[in-house]
């Protein structure tokens, strides 16, 4: 929605302006500040809700009490503004944001858990002196911040803190740890040393310049009762999929979708479309037939066929974007200095394609991101199950030919599709080694000691890593950063803290089932898209197409980019391990899709520390 920034101490107008610069492309349709001695607030808008200057931020109560700087949205903010209304309070705008304040106002930090949406706010209170700072259930909105010569100071974004920092500097160690990539953003270290990350699920104040901070969201808390009987599930979860679809449909403009023409985009716009045939509800959009697909023409990766059978289906038009990247290479630098962060894959598809929404004149999409990590979508994550299958031959098998038969393409670059038995075996052999070795260990869940961790089967304590440590928290940053580099806002009804988790709740056996993976989901809304979609089989994903585009339209770039001077000097590389595996890629006609994403991630430091520590993206 848009980008915030504060300052808890004195800082000059100007520099603060110029910080609060830096946020622009989140939010491009205006900014504003507030101050009183000892704090500045500041805000950049993207207008989504209440469109007037009602809806200005930062924002203060009718008391004047409590100022605020918030971005996200609160979904459900109809139903709160209600009950607030009901106990004396009166409001002067038709935003979210009014709401929260009343909400904090009455409920204080009770109110969180009342609130169905993504944020990150800072709210001051001039009575106390104190800033209370929140930060959602799962981390969908970002919220940065360092202790620096003006104060305590807090962003959207590293970048808004760099100018109060002494200089700028990479943590080197974490620069150059590509096994971490999935890793850090579930923590407070960051790529930029001086400046930490507010944890996900958690809110607490700055008094007297110093943070204290207290985690007020536990998935494991909030586990539900589901029901035993498996077609009672989908029809409880296809209940929860549709409400939140339905909140998330809340809109004072246009909305779309960035459809792959996969089972959760797919089941994400044809919901939307479900909504709208059966009536609408207050305040929900009605301007949402805008479909986007990102289109690799003569690649294993495009998707645009399947995509277009959704969107004939619906009987709605789609965009497709025909993804270039040689056009992209003038921007590189710029990109990166807007993703701030590290990626095994190219920003430039993802980049292109949010671009294209926002020219479109679309500010929102309803995107179907979290299913794969909450109902059991990456092979990586889903057999796990068989050490829950144990030794009955036939549930092993069953899991094992869902993994094989989810196999990407038939392709060279994806390697052959693997037997079922041979790979069960291989499976087993590999986890006994891991047990003896522990090299390749998968990272232990925070949440371990928890009474209902103990109660988890093994496919789902992974898939509880996956959403809460590694994999999602990765995919949230990246697609804040991509859509709102844009000046758009991504809306995920899968991560309905109500579905995420009824997710956590139920048995594996739900989630693969029957030979296809996120088996509840394909059975929930099977009814409202297209059957060859619901139950295909066959996952490929929105990545890059890195090999042939290495091999053909960057080929020159890249050959280029090694051999230059700086690109040896680089301290957050090793420059002959990059140059080989790039050359490989290059040259390799057995060059497979890994060693394009390896080569990438090896190269990704170097963008990185010339778009954002050597500033070449600012101007770019």
């Amino acid at each position: 929605m848009c980008g915030i920034f504060g300052v808890v101490g004195k800082i000059d107008s100007a520099l603060a302006a110029g910080c609060l610069d830096t946020l622009s492309h989140r939010g491009p349709d205006g900014h504003g500040f507030w101050t009183e001695p000892g704090i500045t607030l500041g805000h950049r808008r993207l207008s989504i809700l209440d469109l007037s200057e009602n809806g200005k931020q930062p924002m203060s109560d009718e008391r004047g009490r409590y100022h605020i700087t918030f971005n996200g949205e609160i979904y459900n903010f109809l139903e709160i503004r209600k009950e607030l209304a009901a106990r004396g309070y009166r409001f002067r705008s038709e935003s979210d944001t009014e709401v929260i304040l009343a909400a904090f106002a009455e409920w204080g930090e009770e109110c969180q858990n009342r609130f169905n949406g993504m944020w990150a706010f800072a709210i001051w209170d001039s009575e106390e002196k104190a800033l209370f700072l929140s930060r959602d259930r799962f981390g969908k909105k970002p919220l940065f911040y360092a202790h620096t010569r003006p104060g305590f100071a807090f962003a959207s974004e590293m970048k808004a803190l760099f100018a109060l920092l002494p200089g700028v500097e990479p943590n080197i160690e974490l620069v150059r740890d590509t096994t971490r990539l999935f890793q850090y953003e579930a923590t407070s270290e960051c790529v930029i040393r001086g400046i930490s990350r507010f944890p996900a699920g958690n809110c607490g104040w700055v008094r007297n310049g110093q943070l204290s901070n207290r985690r007020w969201w536990c998935t494991l808390d909030h586990l539900p009762e589901v029901p035993t009987r498996y077609e009672e599930q989908v029809e409880r979860l296809r209940e929860l999929f549709v409400d939140s679809c339905r909140l998330r449909m809340r809109s004072d403009v246009p909305i779309g979708t960035a459809l792959s023409g996969g089972l959760d985009s797919s089941a994400t716009i044809s919901t939307m479309a479900h909504i709208a045939r059966t009536g609408t509800t207050e305040r929900q959009g009605t301007d949402w037939q805008h479909a986007f697909v990102a289109t690799f023409p003569g690649t294993p990766l495009d998707e645009s066929g399947f995509a277009r059978a959704v969107t004939d289906h619906l009987g709605i038009k789609a965009t497709f974007i025909d993804v270039d990247p040689a056009q992209a290479l003038s921007g590189l630098d710029r990109y990166f200095w807007l993703f701030e962060d590290l990626y095994i894959t190219s920003p430039i598809p993802f980049m292109l394609t949010y671009k294209e929404v926002k020219s479109a004149g679309i500010s929102v999409t309803l995107d179907g991101h979290a299913a794969d990590e909450l109902f059991g979508g990456y092979s990586f994550d889903y057999l796990f199950a068989l050490e829950d299958a144990g030794l009955n031959v036939r549930k092993a098998l069953e899991i094992v030919g869902t993994f094989r038969d989810a196999w990407p393409v038939d392709s060279p670059q994806f390697g052959a599709i693997p037997h079922p038995l041979l790979y069960w075996a291989r499976w087993h052999a590999s986890r006994r080694i891991r047990g003896l070795t522990r090299k390749y260990a998968h990272p232990v869940s925070t949440d371990r000691s928890h009474p209902a961790w103990k109660k988890m089967d093994q496919l789902t304590r992974r898939l509880y890593i996956s959403t809460h440590q590694t994999v999602l928290p990765t995919l949230l940053r990246n697609y804040d950063r991509y859509s709102m580099a844009n000046g758009v806002e991504i809306r995920m009804p899968f991560l309905d803290h109500r579905i995420a988790c009824f997710a956590f709740a139920l048995p594996w056996s739900s989630k693969i089932r029957d030979g296809y993976s996120k088996a509840i989901v394909r059975d929930a809304v099977a009814r409202y898209m297209p059957s060859e979609i619901a139950y295909r089989k066959s996952k490929i994903g929105f990545n890059s197409p890195i090999v042939d585009w290495m091999k053909g339209p960057l080929r020159e770039f890249l050959l280029d980019t090694i051999s230059r001077r700086d690109f040896g000097q680089s301290a957050l590389i090793d420059a002959t391990a990059t140059a080989n595996a790039v050359r490989h890629v290059i040259e390799s006609p057995k060059a497979r899709f890994l060693d394009g994403e390896r080569a990438w991630t090896l190269l990704s430091p170097y963008f990185w520390e010339r778009a954002v520590i050597k500033g070449k993206g600012i101007a770019a």
